[in-house]
C-alpha cells in the first residue's frame, strides 16, 4: 500500500507531465510597464486586499545563477487563507503539494512579468464537485490580482 507521501508526490509529478503539453493554457499570466520593485510591492498589495495572507517569498536567485541567468528580480509569493487551506486540505490531503497558492513574478527589462498556474487544471486531476467552488473562488482571485495589475500600471495589457 502507499503511503500518503507517495500519493502525493505521485499526483504532484502527474499534474507536471501532464499539464506541461498545454502550455499558456495551463497559466494565468500578466505584464507589468513597472520596474520590479513596483511591481512587487503592488502584486502584495492587491494579495493583501482579497483577505489572502503572504506566507512566504522565495528567492530562486542561486539555481538561476548556476544556470548563468543573472537577476535578482525573480520571486515566488506564496498566499492563502489559513482557514481555507486547513479545511481544504483536512478534507483533501492530495491537495498539500499544490498550496498555498503562488504567483511567480520577475524582472523582463523595465518590465515585470506574472504567471500562476491556473486553479481550473486542478479541477482535471482533482473532480470532486465539492472542490470545483474552491477552485472557481480561487481562479476569480488570481484573475482578479492579474487584472487589478494590468489595470493599475496603464499599460492594459
Amino acid at each position: 500500500m502507499k503511503t500518503l507521501i507517495q500519493k502525493l508526490a505521485a499526483a504532484a509529478f502527474g499534474l507536471l507531465v501532464m499539464a506541461a503539453p498545454a502550455g499558456a493554457d495551463g497559466l494565468i499570466m500578466a505584464r507589468m510597464n513597472q520596474p520590479f520593485p513596483e511591481a512587487m510591492a503592488l502584486l502584495q498589495s492587491a494579495i493583501s486586499a482579497r483577505g489572502y495572507t503572504i506566507t512566504r517569498l522565495q528567492q530562486v536567485n542561486e539555481n538561476l545563477a548556476r544556470r548563468e541567468y543573472k537577476s535578482d528580480m525573480y520571486r515566488v509569493v506564496y498566499f492563502g487563507k489559513f482557514d481555507e487551506v486547513r479545511r481544504v486540505t483536512a478534507a483533501h490531503p492530495e491537495l498539500i503539494p499544490f498550496l498555498p497558492l503562488n504567483i511567480t513574478i520577475f524582472a523582463e527589462g523595465d518590465q515585470a512579468l506574472l504567471v500562476s498556474s491556473h486553479p481550473r487544471t486542478l479541477e482535471d486531476f482533482f473532480p470532486d464537485p465539492a472542490l470545483k467552488p474552491i477552485f472557481d473562488h480561487w481562479e476569480a482571485d488570481i484573475d482578479a490580482i492579474m487584472d487589478e495589475l494590468r489595470e493599475g500600471d496603464g499599460s492594459g495589457s
